[in-house]
């Protein structure tokens, strides 16, 4: 991405000068069916007595405009929050049950909330058009991940908690949007949920990893201390590894056998969909057969230390780990490339190809996409075809 692109990127509704008034709630509520969704979708009162996740919201993206650190930031940046502070619980009206007992519950409402921004901007659906790749993922992180500066220090190792987090976010702009979130809001402990944003702050930058990714002696100590369930950030590990397996990842026609011709020429090549026309079994059919086929000539190359790439979606952390865990076991090294192109691109080359996938089915893969992170494997790769 450009530098350029990302200078004149802009969320609709973003003051764009320090003078500039507050967002035009009315305009934006019409504009955006995801916004509307929010009005009338109930809160738990004893944390949000201000009303409805449209109340809140619009209280919430105000906060940030108030705040004096976000007026600090580049433009970029400030672009960034805003629309953070927008989309932070756009996946709520989703989540959102009332429980037997009359409580109020949005259970997996960040993680959903991240899927449905990623979609909103990579589509531009509603928008001018769609956003630069950077500018959305940090977005979907932090939608993704705007209630750990609240949460963190209640999990069972809080520490990597937050360094976890810093391989995929910012932490200080995460602060950001968290304590937006608490001063959006009304509620009896506020106080205690802004020490608690300041106790993040102060523990992230004990971690150094508050405005950075924190670093690691070198990316196999990095893939050693994030998979497993405790360890030492600190920690040098020994790297045994013999080969090196590359898990591609993106949708149908993102452009994978384009980038495995460019830079893998002479490498074997497991694919799913080569697989498929040997055995003549159709992308709708049951893939039992084809998985298991894929997988014994993995292990033929993993048994001679042959290193190869493995063509296939992949569009979930599950089925990249499947083949991640097959590849460890045999002491490989695990290289992640995910590729990815305009959606437009994606449909149009979908549509040239002889075994076309249905479109219905392409916006349900977007829907389930799952971004690969770096913690997944020894290296992650993010290719943007234009």
């Amino acid at each position: 991405m450009a530098v350029s692109d990302m200078q004149t990127w802009t969320f609709p509704g973003c003051p764009v000068t320090p003078d500039a008034s507050q967002p035009d709630w009315l305009a934006l509520e019409k504009r955006f069916s995801w916004l509307r969704a929010m009005d009338g979708v109930p809160q738990s009162p004893i944390y949000h007595a201000e009303g409805d996740v449209l109340i809140h919201t619009r209280m919430v993206t105000e906060a940030m405009l108030a705040s004096k650190e976000w007026h600090a930031q580049t433009p970029q940046n400030q672009q960034i929050l805003y629309a953070a502070a927008m989309l932070h619980d756009m996946g709520k009206p989703a989540c959102t049950v009332i429980e037997g007992d009359g409580s109020i519950t949005s259970r997996g409402h960040a993680k959903k909330g991240e899927k449905m921004a990623r979609r909103l901007l990579w589509l531009g659906e509603e928008l001018p058009g769609p956003a630069p790749f950077a500018a959305r993922e940090n977005i979907a992180g932090l939608v993704r991940y705007h209630g750990l500066p609240l949460q963190f220090i209640d999990k069972s190792d809080p520490q990597r908690a937050v360094i976890e987090a810093s391989q995929r976010v910012r932490l200080d702009h995460l602060a950001l949007v968290a304590e937006a979130d608490v001063r959006g809001r009304m509620c009896a402990d506020q106080q205690e949920l802004l020490a608690r944003v300041a106790l993040f702050r102060e523990f992230c930058q004990e971690q150094a990893c508050y405005t950075a990714p924190r670093a690691f002696a070198d990316v196999y100590s990095r893939f050693i201390y994030l998979r497993s369930e405790r360890g030492d950030p600190d920690y040098a590990a020994y790297d045994d590894t013999r080969c090196e397996v590359v898990v591609m990842a993106g949708l149908p026609g993102a452009g994978k056998d384009t980038w495995i011709r460019e830079h893998l020429p002479d490498w074997p090549v497991v694919s799913l969909d080569g697989l498929r026309k040997e055995l003549g079994i159709s992308p709708t059919d049951e893939q039992g057969q084809v998985v298991q086929a894929a997988r014994e000539r993995a292990r033929e190359l993993l048994r001679q230390q042959r290193s190869f790439v493995w063509n296939a979606t992949n569009i979930t952390r599950m089925m990249r780990r499947r083949v991640i865990d097959l590849a460890l076991a045999y002491h490989a090294r695990a290289r992640v490339v995910y590729v990815e192109a305009p959606f437009a691109d994606i449909v149009s080359r979908n549509r040239a190809r002889s075994a076309a996938v249905p479109e219905t089915i392409l916006y349900r893969l977007l829907d389930k996409l799952e971004m690969p992170y770096i913690g997944e494997a020894h290296q992650v790769e993010r290719v943007q075809k234009a």
